[in-house]
């Protein structure tokens, strides 16, 4: 059975943008359109979609109020939020992904091709079912807090080694709430960070500013030719992928807009290998949930070149794709579950190799 889409956006040529490219997919119908979630409404009852894109700024109600009303339903329905993502839109899609959306995306500008756009949207259709088809109760949002309390004392602080450890981070469906659990539960003065989240342009920034506000260390969007320095944890910008790279003294950040990978810029297989390559055996490798097999290839790069990899275990996952091709691959060094992640990143980072 082709899972049912319903279009929901005020302007009638992204509704036909929509529509037109998702026609492209033999997996997917699109069963109704709407121009406002009070149409809405009427036709998610006659019609019963799996999954509903829906745009954030319409008359009469808006996408995040119609979204929380869904959510205080618990709608069977998944939903992909399509919108236009200014800085200021970027902290309502932030809002609607903590409301419960599987998926923000940037509305189609016609700056990609309709077959590229057709792949992309599809992707995210079919991520965001498979996630609602696994639904868990939505977590409290975590408040700002202090360090962790570790059981024993961090033994890479003072020891010099710390400028030659990455930790890198992939995640996708669901990603963004996995790292608002995982991020904030890590103490500050570890080795740096670099994280790759499949997301849009804008919307990046909106979200490191976040995780920056909850955890007990830097976070914040990375730039381009950066250093990258211990006690700070990095993310891509959307539509750039982020790679680490030798500088004078220590690493440093790269930001390209080479083609995308797996329909996805930034991609979490350009940085695990680009830190095999300049880490090797020094690289921590964390792979969270996700639709699809971005960062598998990357693992294997890590595990290659000495190093260690973790991936989230399927019973803790929104969408146990990326973390299973990885397994499947035979490169995962230990699958974690989400809560338990940051115990095992600290004993990792404790026995990786100086």
């Amino acid at each position: 059975m082709p899972i049912k889409v319903l279009v929901v956006d005020d302007s009638a040529l992204v509704r036909k943008t929509i529509t037109d490219t998702l026609a492209h997919d033999p997996d997917i119908e699109v069963v109704g359109v709407a121009n406002d979630p009070l149409i809405a409404m009427d036709k998610v009852a006659r019609l019963q979609p799996d999954v509903m894109t829906l745009d954030m700024e319409m008359p009469r109600m808006d996408g995040l109020t119609y979204l929380r009303q869904l959510q205080k339903e618990r709608s069977p329905i998944a939903v992909v939020v399509i919108s236009s993502l200014t800085q200021q839109g970027s902290q309502i899609a932030l809002d609607a992904m903590e409301a419960g959306a599987s998926e923000v995306l940037a509305k189609p500008d016609g700056s990609m091709s309709v077959g590229a756009l057709a792949g992309k949207l599809a992707f995210h259709i079919k991520a965001a079912h498979a996630a609602k088809k696994r639904f868990r109760p939505t977590a409290a949002v975590p408040t700002a807090r202090a360090a962790p309390v570790l059981k024993r004392a961090p033994a890479w602080v003072g020891t010099g080694a710390l400028e030659r450890r990455l930790i890198v981070v992939g995640a996708s469906t669901g990603g963004v709430e996995a790292l608002r659990s995982l991020l904030p539960s890590l103490p500050a003065g570890l080795p740096p960070i670099l994280v790759v989240q499949h997301i849009p342009a804008f919307f990046s920034k909106a979200v490191a500013e976040r995780l920056n506000e909850l955890c007990p260390y830097e976070v914040r969007e990375a730039v381009n030719d950066e250093p990258v320095l211990p006690g700070q944890c990095l993310i891509a910008p959307g539509n750039y992928h982020l790679m680490v790279v030798a500088g004078v003294g220590g690493y440093r950040t790269r930001l390209t807009q080479s083609p995308p990978v797996h329909f996805c810029r930034p991609a979490v297989d350009v940085l695990f290998r680009s830190a095999a390559e300049l880490a090797g055996k020094h690289t921590l490798g964390v792979l969270l949930t996700g639709m699809g097999s971005d960062g598998a290839q990357g693992m294997q790069a890590i595990r290659r070149a000495g190093g260690v990899n973790l991936a989230e275990h399927e019973d803790s996952c929104v969408v146990y794709g990326m973390p299973r091709a990885a397994v499947a691959l035979g490169v995962v060094d230990k699958s974690v579950m989400l809560e338990r992640m940051p115990e095992v990143i600290i004993d990792q980072i404790h026995q990786l190799s100086a």
